[in-house]
């Protein structure tokens, strides 16, 4: 069973990248081959409206016709058991390097018919690790899971399930001091990133291990 991650962070050793792992890291107890991939090495666009994907008949039906970077990674993402995608919070939304990443993996298994229809062929276990530097209050306060609503709704219905983690108050630099970033109270930070991110990582970490189980319960059906 092959579970992979994709990170929509242009860091790669940070909160978003390390969480991905410890997700990683417990599928991986169980069994799962296991691949991170960064969408910053890549060089690819988001969907460009060819509309190859949906032509009857077509050579790429159900498939993206747009040829980068990208290309080999949506073919792994059709072999996939299991995908964990993780991105810090930009702007009330995803990164847009992750957006345009999921405008290709969504849109060309898509169907325009009255159900919105998944062309992808099987059911899999997805998550979404989202990562902020606003507390779980705030985000609360701010509606913000309502702003991150349609990937879930566009993720579970092309895979079949998704399950979120929200992950709130991420220390975001190593030295406050050396940042305008006043609305921070650095010493809350790091309490914060010393007291909950462990917490953040184990939540990951069974991510993965859930993940890798429901893998083998589907594949013994």
């Amino acid at each position: 069973m092959k579970v992979i991650a994709i990170n929509g962070s242009p860091r790669k050793n940070r909160n978003t990248a390390t969480l991905l792992n410890k997700a990683l890291e417990g599928a991986a107890t169980q069994g799962a081959e296991t691949e991170l991939i960064h969408l910053y090495d890549l060089n690819f666009k988001g969907c460009i409206s060819c509309f190859s994907c949906k032509l009857k008949n077509g050579k790429s039906y159900g498939k993206c016709a747009l040829k980068d970077d990208l290309t080999p990674i949506l073919e792994k993402i059709e072999n996939a058991d299991a995908i964990i995608f993780g991105s810090p919070i930009y702007l009330r939304s995803v990164t847009g390097t992750m957006r345009s990443f999921l405008e290709r993996v969504i849109f060309q298994y898509l169907v325009y018919d009255a159900d919105h229809s998944s062309l992808f062929t099987k059911k899999i276990p997805t998550g979404f690790i989202f990562t902020m530097n606003i507390t779980k209050k705030q985000m609360e306060d701010s509606k913000l899971e309502n702003d991150l609503k349609p990937i879930e709704t566009y993720v579970e219905r092309i895979f079949g399930s998704f399950e979120p983690l929200y992950v709130n108050d991420t220390y975001q630099f190593d030295d406050y001091s050396k940042y305008v970033a006043t609305m921070f109270d650095e010493n809350k930070k790091a309490k914060a990133r010393d007291e909950q991110f462990p917490k953040d990582c184990e939540a990951a970490f069974n991510m993965g291990v859930i993940f890798a189980n429901e893998i083998k319960v589907n594949s013994n059906k």
